[in-house]
């Protein structure tokens, strides 16, 4: 192998570090991958990395039904007597019926209008403001919201069919890139009422038919005929995005039951700053 295979490869690792940290952070991973093609690019195809950069998500999703399987699968051994009914974990298929409810808005939204948001959206600009924009309302939201808070939801099995759409409406604003799926969506649970966990653990459990859409509608604009070193590319993409995402839900998680999201609002506003700052001087 060259040793320009050698060098993708190790910008595809790259890659799949930053998405599996960024994708579950509320910091905008799609804002982090536009940022990082600016300083380490691909050198591939345009339309490889635009499939790539949304398709290495897979990996991501991945770590999700890994960590939480117990919760996600709907089935089980029935006891006897039960019935049909008995192969069915209610509670598991009520969950997935809330999280099909929460992505329809920005499936009616995104779907039509992917290729629009890609020619005019994807621009440092736009991922400056969404970061700095985001980063202000959850230091607001922080600050609003006292130790004597009154929740309407500590778990997620809280969420109601009412809460799951209304925050299924904040994820049609992550369509715009640097606003931060997680974000806008962990945003939306904590003015419904949810606590920081449910709010970040319904956004994973969300992610995983928006994020699985997504991969399979770039995968079919750019089709199946990939060459084997895109399609090597692709994976260690992929690979290393389910590796480090596996530690980086269990580290946010982790976080997020002792701290509050203030920390990543301010990132998310000198971040925003720099990159404006940047592409200014640029």
């Amino acid at each position: 192998m060259t040793m320009v295979f050698w060098l993708e490869s190790l910008k595809a690792l790259l890659f799949g570090v930053v998405e599996g940290i960024t994708e579950w952070l509320p910091i905008s991973s799609t804002g982090h991958m536009i940022l990082l093609d600016e300083f380490v690019q691909l050198q591939m195809s345009d339309a490889f990395k635009s499939m790539f950069s949304v398709v290495i998500q897979l990996g991501a999703i991945l770590a999700v039904v890994v960590l939480y399987f117990g919760k996600l699968w709907p089935f089980r051994m029935p006891e006897k007597g039960e019935g049909i009914k008995g192969f069915f974990r209610m509670d598991t298929i009520s969950l997935w019926l809330k999280v099909v409810v929460s992505i329809l808005p920005s499936a009616v939204v995104g779907i039509p209008l992917d290729d629009w948001m890609d020619a005019h959206l994807h621009t440092a600009p736009v991922v400056a403001a969404m970061l700095v924009l985001y980063g202000v309302a959850f230091i607001a939201i922080e600050k609003r919201r006292g130790a004597n808070t009154r929740l309407c939801a500590e778990s997620v099995g809280e969420i109601d069919m009412r809460m799951a759409l209304l925050i299924g409406l904040f994820q049609v604003l992550s369509l715009v890139p640097g606003t931060s799926r997680s974000g806008a969506t962990i945003l939306g649970g904590m003015l419904m009422g949810c606590s920081r966990a449910a709010a970040a653990e319904f956004s994973f459990y969300m992610a995983i038919p928006t994020m699985a859409g997504a991969s399979l509608i770039k995968l079919l604009k750019f089709g199946l005929g990939f060459t084997a070193q895109e399609l090597l590319i692709l994976t260690i993409g992929c690979v290393t995005a389910f590796v480090v995402s596996i530690i980086a839900i269990k580290t946010f998680i982790g976080y997020i039951k002792r701290h509050s999201f203030t920390a990543f609002g301010w990132y998310r506003i000198v971040l925003g700053a720099l990159v404006a700052l940047y592409f200014l001087v640029k």
